[in-house]
């Protein structure tokens, strides 16, 4: 592997001497000089991900609108590659995979800084609203910004979710009020304020509370028999607030600051029975961070970035079946982060940025059988970037050091790795925009706290997984007549999982983690955009995405579970929509399907959950009315009522709908 990223920088150093033609500076060299205010249109971002030397797809707040997307689910739903494990209504829990890689594996950053789970690795998306969103990224395999901490590159692959940024320092303030309201019960408002104070500061508040009692109806089925049943013990009630700074400290110095707060008291409504629907858990999830980002640069070559960042969360978990708490646990996690970037630009074509990330986190809670673990981390990259008239290659070699410990009983291995990725894009016609990708990646995952030291269950003797993913594949984008815009994408990739870690029993009550599993992926994504005029304020936008992914258990060829497909993962998903831009009121037809997935690795028989499609419609109409934008919206979700799982016996919801008032001032 250290060959692989040797040859390459050698012949990035070689291209670079060589060829010394005049280019297009690329984004990475570029961006630290653009001041906040400054935005990027969707036509940029959208070439953008035509260009990159890895697969990536980003959605826009405008395209949230015109493909009729909801929610981080719904949208997460259009993307390619990805498999959501989603426990069903507005408050279920919503976890991302990509490529078969697991959850564990997908890292998702919040304005430019990875959120962390040290105690499951399983980022929980349904917490993050699309409202105070700009745009979401998935990038599979290395970014093409270089100029990011070295945390930002230590994932297979990376759902990047960026807030609105402050609208410019104008001086003027700058009020959203939205409310939503829909079936079960939906509540949600929400409300964003910025204030440019001066020239160099401006500051942004928002909020959002959302209630729902999710007791949507469903069939349940025994067989032959079936019974129509209400979901109960599912209320959600949850808010969040935000508080953020941009701060021009100079001419070349930008400061940004975030604090964030959540909390989500919610009932849990567990699996489906036939015979009783008796729940009565109860969990109070609560997160805090707050994080800075400053940039500055010397006007010529150099730029540096410096990150910082703490998080607190707490999980309360009760169960009220069981008399005196026997069940209950309280958990609670803190992490302190901080990450330094410096990039060298000697010319038009060539980049290099070294980022070295440190960070501690610790988990304790009230159980009796509590560690208290703690690890340390730190994490340097080395990247070079060779950006020519028609080729790019982008080079990386990240060292990982974990040290474990824990306070009251026995840490678990420390480990350390090196890790090489190359990706490179070529233009194969030179005034045509088609573009050759392929990147080859190696990375690995560190076992989290409840793999290692959960009782009866981690082991503290566990080696990280190891994965290497390959990739190739094209992108093309072009521009007919100025009346219709065609972007397609189609990608091929093989991955390898090895170290996995599973669970097996170790007598009729203990189980234990161990590294024996071996995982084999192989796939196709494919994506298409179709923009077409109509003329006289008439357009027509097509949005679609097919994958075809088989993930493989390769761990034991004498074993009967050899060769079968992964739990939880589809091996066809499509998503769809088409939207009628005009006058009046704009129109989109949406959704998404996937086949047939089990519920286990094993495929026992009875826990095969079936495949589903499902559509929704979409009606908006945005105007203006002195100096305040209106924006009316109503969603139709599930339209034509299909009852179906994403989970196991976990039914999601049927039709519902959705009305959104959005004001601006």
């Amino acid at each position: 592997m250290a060959r692989t990223f040797i040859i390459s920088v050698a012949l990035a150093t070689a291209i670079a001497v060589h060829h010394p033609a005049q280019a297009q500076r690329n984004d990475s060299i570029d961006s630290p000089h653009v001041l906040p205010g400054v935005t990027v249109n969707d036509r940029h971002r959208q070439h953008n991900s035509v260009t990159s030397t890895a697969p990536k797809h980003i959605i826009s707040q405008d395209q949230v609108l015109r493909m009729g997307i909801t929610d981080i689910a719904d949208a997460l739903h259009r993307m390619p590659g990805i498999t959501l494990r989603d426990y069903g209504g507005a408050g279920g829990m919503k976890t991302v995979s990509v490529r078969g890689f697991g959850a564990r594996h997908t890292g998702v950053s919040y304005d430019g800084i990875m959120l962390s789970e040290c105690q499951s690795g399983e980022i929980d998306v349904s917490r993050y609203s699309l409202d105070n969103v700009d745009n979401i990224a998935l990038i599979v395999g290395d970014n093409d910004d270089i100029f990011i901490p070295a945390r930002n590159a230590a994932y297979a692959a990376t759902l990047n979710i960026n807030t609105i940024p402050v609208p410019g320092f104008d001086l003027k303030p700058h009020l959203t009020a939205q409310l939503k309201v829909g079936s079960f019960g939906y509540t949600s408002p929400y409300l964003r304020y910025t204030q440019s104070v001066n020239r160099r500061l401006a500051i942004t508040l928002s909020g959002e509370y959302l209630y729902a009692e999710n007791d949507y109806p469903f069939i349940l089925s025994n067989g032959v028999a079936t019974k129509k049943e209400h979901r109960t013990n599912s209320r959600m009630n949850s808010a969040h607030g935000e508080a953020a700074l941009a701060w021009k400290a100079g001419a070349r110095s930008v400061l940004e600051g975030k604090v964030y707060y959540y909390d989500n008291d919610r009932q849990l409504p567990g699996i489906v029975r036939y015979y009783t629907n008796i729940s009565n858990e109860q969990l109070h999830d609560r997160n805090a961070f707050a994080q800075l980002r400053y940039r500055t640069w010397n006007g010529h070559n150099l730029s540096l970035k410096l990150n910082g960042k703490f998080n607190w969360a707490s999980t309360d978990y009760t169960d009220g079946n069981y008399k005196g708490g026997i069940n209950d646990a309280t958990y609670i996690q803190r992490e302190a982060y901080t990450s330094a970037c410096l990039l060298f630009t000697p010319c038009q074509e060539v980049a290099v940025d070294y980022s070295a990330d440190y960070s501690f986190n610790n988990l304790s809670s009230d159980l009796s059988t509590e560690t208290r673990p703690f690890r340390h981390t730190v994490l340097q990259s080395l990247t070079a970037k060779y950006t020519g008239k028609r080729l790019t290659l982008t080079t990386r070699l990240l060292y990982s050091l974990y040290l474990n410990d824990a306070q009251d009983g026995p840490g678990a291995s420390n480990m350390r790795r090196l890790s090489p990725s190359v990706s490179l894009s070529y233009r194969l016609l030179p005034h045509e925009d088609l573009y050759f990708r392929a990147s080859y990646k190696n990375i690995f995952r560190a076992p989290t706290f409840n793999e290692s030291y959960f009782f009866h269950y981690g082991s503290t003797d566990l080696k990280p997984e190891n994965t290497d993913q390959y990739n190739v594949g094209l992108a093309y984008r072009r521009q007919f007549n100025k009346t219709c815009t065609l972007r397609l994408t189609a990608d091929a990739y093989i991955n390898h999982v090895t170290d996995k870690i599973v669970a097996v029993p170790y007598n009729m009550f203990v189980w234990t983690n161990i590294n024996v599993g071996k995982v084999r992926t192989k796939g196709v994504e494919c994506t298409a955009d179709i923009t077409q005029e109509l003329g006289h304020g008439h357009r027509l936008l097509l949005n679609a995405s097919y994958s075809w992914q088989q993930a493989r258990n390769r761990t034991n060829p004498s074993s009967p579970y050899y060769n079968l497909q992964l739990a939880y993962t589809p091996e066809h998903q499509c998503s769809g929509a088409l939207c009628y831009e005009n006058p009046w009121v704009n129109l989109t037809l949406h959704g998404h399907a996937m086949s047939s997935r089990y519920a286990n690795n094993e495929h026992y028989a009875g826990t095969k959950v079936a495949g589903y499609g499902e559509m929704g419609i979409t009606a908006y109409r945005s105007f203006r009315w002195h100096n305040t934008s209106f924006e009316l919206r109503g969603d139709i979700k599930n339209l034509l009522d299909k009852q179906y799982e994403i989970v196991s016996h976990y039914p999601m919801p049927g039709r519902s709908y959705q009305l959104t008032v959005n004001v601006k001032i």
